[in-house]
């Protein structure tokens, strides 16, 4: 969508990613303001925002790139194992980003996180669980279609059941709400409120992509080694939506859409993006992957819900 900045001069470049993770950071700020006005209205905790709105607004840029590579799969103009590898090692590299860098800047920033207990074992068990799917269901070295369905599937169920357990067992609890927020009180000014977080959102996502295109360029034009260029480009910069809305969560001190967001996206990731980009074409799962990249996510996802123990 950005490629026209591929031809312009670094320092216009440079100018355009300022830019663009400026607007990334106020658009996200906008989304998280109103979504805890929505949160209110339908007495909905941030945190299950986070766990669910907001955490398929961020895996956007993911789900978009899988379903991409998908569809140039099926029209032959990609080859089946680089574009396979491309998307699931992006997936799996965005995620463990999440679980440690991000996840420490966000709490190093706001110095606290709220979260109830049971938050861990109705999220961070399901996250570390889905990762584990991932790697049973690609140990043949392939993601079926089938295999898409069932990951799907399971995500469409688990949603489900989000929803449900919110509505028997919610009660606020601090970081679930922010006193300084307008309320919202009438059909019409929650239709208002979810069509903004929709622009807001849809701006978060575009001045990410914005920003990854030109921070290839500029890593590109620097000579910096290709490894470094995928854990900047593929890594980091994809996840800069999840990282921009829970920073934006925690300075408006509603941390359940920051925890949220983060854990959130880790169940998103595997389970739509996988599940939805297999379900169209198939993917090839390369074996790096399956003996290094899910057992490490699986590792640090156990570390991370250790620490929050």
């Amino acid at each position: 969508m950005f490629s026209f900045l591929h031809t312009q001069p670094l320092g216009i470049n440079i100018v355009a990613g300022v830019v663009g993770i400026a607007f990334l950071i106020a658009a996200a700020d906008q989304a998280v303001k109103r979504l805890i006005g929505l949160a209110t209205y339908f007495d909905l905790s941030t945190t299950f925002m986070g766990m669910t709105v907001v955490s398929l607004a961020t895996s956007i840029p993911e789900i978009t790139a899988h379903l991409t590579a998908s569809a140039g799969i099926l029209r032959g103009t990609m080859d089946p194992k680089i574009a396979s590898a491309i998307v699931l090692g992006a997936n799996i590299g965005s995620d463990v980003v999440q679980q440690t860098l991000i996840m420490g800047v966000v709490v190093l920033l706001a110095g606290k996180l709220y979260f109830r207990r049971y938050f861990l074992w109705k999220s961070m068990i399901p996250m570390i669980a889905s990762t584990a799917l991932c790697l049973l269901l690609g140990w043949d070295g392939i993601y079926s279609r089938l295999d898409g369905a069932i990951l799907f599937g399971i995500f469409l169920a688990y949603t489900w059941y989000l929803y449900r357990d919110e509505r028997r067992h919610y009660h606020a609890v601090p970081g679930d709400r922010h006193t300084d927020q307008p309320a919202i009180t009438t059909a019409a000014q929650a239709w208002g409120a979810a069509a903004l977080t929709l622009l807001a959102m849809t701006a978060t996502v575009l001045s990410a992509q914005m920003a990854l295109g030109v921070i290839e360029r500029v890593v590109n034009d620097t000579g910096v080694g290709g490894s470094l260029i995928g854990v900047v480009t593929l890594g980091i910069a994809s996840a800069l939506p999840e990282l921009t809305t829970a920073l934006a969560g925690a300075r408006r001190d509603a941390t359940g859409i920051s925890l949220g967001t983060l854990v959130g996206s880790n169940i998103t990731n595997p389970l739509v993006a996988i599940g939805l980009g297999s379900l169209v074409s198939t993917f090839a799962v390369p074996r790096p992957l399956l003996v290094w990249d899910l057992p490490w996510e699986m590792v640090t996802g156990a570390l991370l819900m250790g620490f929050l123990l």
